[in-house]
């Protein structure tokens, strides 16, 4: 029985070809597809108003009409009046998480240990028209002014607004092909998903209407598992990543644009 075990975890280090694919950090949720390798959120089944609707476009939340007519004395003047935004110790922050009715609980305890943070719903509306998987208005320019004056009547200095994207890659493990070996009391792993998270941050003064993006480094690690619990791994592998992701973006925040540092 020996010789046989020894070959099942030789073979493991050896992968055959596998997928990739791309989900929303509001919409992080883990379903095998049956047809093929791709894997892509499960519903949830709550009511129907906590259920993933897109991302919010940027241009939506920095005010950025597409195709409105600037003029060059236009840009002469902001460039002129842009001031390099900074938050002071205590700021109020209304926190949106692009895609998700709150943002993830890791991000406000990240901010709240600097800031006092107000959590925001980043669920576009349903009345507006979908371009590559983001909502963005008619008028930009309208959304943005909406966002800032809840943010002015909650008593916020600044709006902070992210989104998220996971990329992930399974690789099929020679054991996959030879897991009929009866090994007593040995679970065979026969996938390794390899996976890595990307933010980006719009900062946004709500008395000015000023803004600044950010993005800090990207973060990956990977997994070995098993066809049974590989849902398990693959969620644990996500808040792992979101976990570290949103601890570099709040490093970032108070390096650059903070004076609490």
């Amino acid at each position: 029985m020996k010789a046989p075990v020894a070959l099942v975890l030789a073979a493991a280090l050896i992968t055959s070809a596998g997928c990739a694919s791309k989900r929303s950090i509001s919409n992080s949720g883990y379903r095998e597809s049956e047809s093929t390798c791709y894997y892509a959120p499960r519903p949830n089944g709550s009511d129907q108003g906590f259920e993933y609707r897109g991302e919010l476009s940027e241009f939506d939340v920095l005010g950025i009409t597409g195709g409105a007519s600037t003029s060059e004395a236009e840009i002469q003047q902001a460039l002129a009046g842009a001031k390099r935004m900074r938050l002071k110790s205590g700021s109020s922050v209304l926190l949106v998480q692009s895609g998700a009715m709150f943002p993830d609980a890791p991000m406000v305890t990240e901010l709240s240990k600097h800031f006092r943070v107000v959590p925001f719903s980043g669920v576009p509306p349903a009345s507006r028209r979908a371009y590559g998987g983001s909502y963005e208005s008619t008028d930009a320019g309208n959304y943005s002014k909406s966002l800032r004056l809840a943010a002015a009547r909650g008593g916020n200095d600044v709006i902070l607004c992210y989104w998220g994207i996971l990329e992930s890659e399974n690789a099929k493990l020679a054991t996959k092909t030879v897991s009929w070996v009866p090994v007593v009391n040995w679970i065979v792993p026969d996938e390794k998903e390899h996976m890595r998270i990307r933010l980006k941050l719009a900062l946004v003064d709500v008395r000015t209407g000023d803004w600044a993006v950010f993005s800090p480094p990207a973060f990956d690690d990977s997994r070995i598992s098993r066809s049974p619990r590989r849902g398990v791994a693959d969620q644990k592998l996500v808040e792992s990543l979101k976990q570290k992701a949103y601890q570099a973006a709040a490093k970032e925040l108070l390096s650059q644009y903070s004076e609490t540092r």
